[in-house]
């Protein structure tokens, strides 16, 4: 059986005030060529289908035209919800779905599997959304479910059992963090310190593959342990992270071999730096005319409206920064020190500007207003 593992769709995520339905709509519609050029049986999305619970309606537009079009590409399709998704909207609709399109989101029944056939026999789809402790002391009465490891640890001692009754081969799809993954830092919520929330791959031993979501960089934990990763880049600390799906061939006996493949990049994601006018002119930063640009701007002193500058060399500059570069020497005398020791108000005015501009004091022609100023304000005092 060929299958196809995606997750973290995100429909409905801004990028820094700017809509992604539009590119996203792009990326969706490869991932549909992708399962008909590559005879794909079964298409996976390991949860985050939405960015939010409460997603405007052109979201489920862009939703029921991707599952549809899976569908006629000749796959059956397994849907989970993930944490941002709300699980009983999105639920609402597996009824109203197509034949072939599965969309799972009630624990109560994550050991009731979808099975699929093939000419080697079935193939049992477990999934599991996910998983928030403290809302399944009704599913569960009587178990101790303190962390998201407690739940998933018993929701696969259920799978297990259905398992054991059942045989053949066997995929589960999970929206969690598991042990050995390497977040982006801001993007998956709910990823708490501590390990509270870790769940181990010990887990999932014994499962043919697992398809896992909540992390937005494709990442092996195991060899058929992965994260697929988001499709589309949500954050300029995603940009270096491919972005794609997994196709996994899974054989008679349940081996399966995995393959990436990649999916088209809408708009590239840049980070720039120099100074404002550097950045704002020099020929270096020609290759990021037509990217989504960050500029990091290393003026001394923060320049006047530097984003509406960028823009009219940089049409898709989205962020702006100030970063000045630091040139603290660890022996330097502190900012606290320098007051101290300041002798006249020339001084006491240079402490402060070396202090917010990270070492650079005064330059010469503003030394030169700061003490004409200081002479004017001498004057008046000495008239008062």
């Amino acid at each position: 059986m060929r299958i196809l593992h995606t997750s973290d769709w995100h429909i409905g995520r801004s990028f820094h005030g700017h809509s992604t339905l539009p590119a996203l709509r792009e990326v969706l519609d490869a991932l549909t060529d992708q399962v008909r050029d590559n005879s794909v049986d079964l298409v996976i999305v390991a949860g985050d289908v939405f960015d939010s619970s409460t997603p405007p309606a052109e979201c489920y537009t862009l939703l029921t035209d991707t599952l549809s079009g899976l569908a006629d590409a000749g796959a059956a399709v397994v849907v989970t919800s993930g944490n941002h998704d709300s699980a009983a909207r999105l639920g609402f609709q597996s009824g109203l779905l197509r034949s072939g399109i599965h969309v799972l989101t009630d624990p109560a029944t994550l050991d009731a599997p979808i099975t699929l056939t093939d000419a080697h026999g079935p193939v049992h789809v477990y999934g599991i959304p996910y998983l928030e402790p403290a809302l399944l002391r009704r599913t569960w009465p009587g178990e101790k479910l303190r962390t998201q490891h407690d739940a998933i640890a018993h929701a696969m001692g259920l799978i297990r059992a259905d398992r054991a009754t059942r045989g053949g081969r066997s995929i589960v799809v999970s929206h969690c963090f598991a042990a050995g993954v390497d977040p982006t830092p801001g993007l998956e919520r709910d990823i708490q310190q501590g390990g509270l929330d870790v769940v181990p791959l010990a887990e999932f031993e014994g499962i043919d593959y697992v398809a896992l979501g909540h992390i937005h960089g494709r990442q092996q934990l195991a060899p058929t342990v992965r994260y697929a990763g988001a499709p589309l880049h949500y954050s300029f600390g995603e940009a270096d992270k491919p972005r794609g799906s997994w196709l996994v061939d899974l054989s008679a006996n349940g081996e399966a071999s995995v393959a990436w493949l990649d999916l088209p990049i809408p708009r590239r994601l840049v980070t720039i730096r120099g100074t404002l006018d550097d950045l704002c002119s020099g020929a270096d930063h020609e290759h990021a005319a037509n990217a989504w640009v960050r500029a990091e701007y290393t003026d001394a002193t923060p320049q006047r409206d530097p984003l509406r500058r960028l823009q009219a060399r940089f049409p898709f500059c989205a962020a702006v920064v100030h970063a000045p570069e630091s040139r603290h020497d660890r022996d330097e005398q502190t900012y606290a020190g320098r007051v101290r020791t300041a002798q006249t108000h020339v001084e006491l005015i240079d402490a402060f500007l070396a202090h917010v501009r990270e070492g650079e004091g005064a330059s010469e022609a503003e030394a030169a207003l700061i003490a004409d100023v200081l002479a004017d304000r001498a004057v008046a005092e000495a008239l008062a």
